[in-house]
């Protein structure tokens, strides 16, 4: 997205819109704590990850990679699986809950750029449309079943537990050959594929 560079050319603009995305990120981690409490884990409560104060759930890296590349991340919520009622519903429930609270979060955006009020002032405009792609990406990227993305979690969700073993045995290598499928850019026919299914099922919400 190159938003950095904003930052140098518009500093207010990229505060406007920085604000926005850093709460997409830190939303998407929020959801996943509170569904698990639903589903009777206090892990995250009790860690104090359910506030909204930023400080708490901002990663370094994560936050520089989501306005360098349009990609990233805030610390994980602590989870703990164990404790969830039911524990395949509430697994599948914890794990998609991020990613539809980014899809809530594009469908709101994509919803108000509609309103003429806000669609005929440019920086409004441009504002929504950047935390609308963004989130669109945050929630078909993370759909991908790859530990510890939380698509793989939801595949989890649908298998036996010996093959439930065999995919979480992949979570320690995951980033990497995530990063390695990103930068090769096979990846890139799945993550559009995902996005196009996301926004035709936006679209067909709010009727477009």
């Amino acid at each position: 997205m190159g938003l950095i560079s904003l930052l140098f050319k518009n500093p207010v603009a990229f505060f406007i819109i920085a604000i926005p995305l850093l709460y997409s990120i830190i939303a998407h981690e929020v959801a996943h704590g509170w569904v698990a409490y639903l589903f009777g884990d206090d892990t995250a409560k009790r860690s104090g990850r359910l506030s909204p104060n930023p400080l708490v759930h901002l990663d370094p890296f994560g936050t520089l990679a989501l306005f360098l590349v349009g990609f990233g991340w805030a610390k994980p919520v602590p989870v703990d699986y164990s404790r969830l009622k039911n524990f395949r519903l509430g697994l599948i429930s914890v794990s998609l809950a991020g990613c539809l609270t980014n899809i809530l979060i594009a469908t709101v955006a994509l919803f108000l750029l509609q309103l003429k009020a806000i669609n005929s002032n440019y920086f409004f405009a441009t504002t929504l449309a950047v935390v609308a792609k963004i989130n669109i990406i945050l929630g078909a990227l993370n759909l991908i079943p790859i530990p510890p993305l939380d698509g793989s979690k939801v595949l989890m969700g649908f298998l036996p537990h010996e093959a439930q073993r065999k995919l979480a045995a992949i979570e320690p290598y995951g980033f990497l050959i995530l990063v390695v499928l990103l930068f090769t850019g096979f990846l890139n026919p799945v993550i559009n594929f995902v996005q196009n299914t996301i926004l035709a099922f936006i679209g067909l919400m709010l009727g477009l």
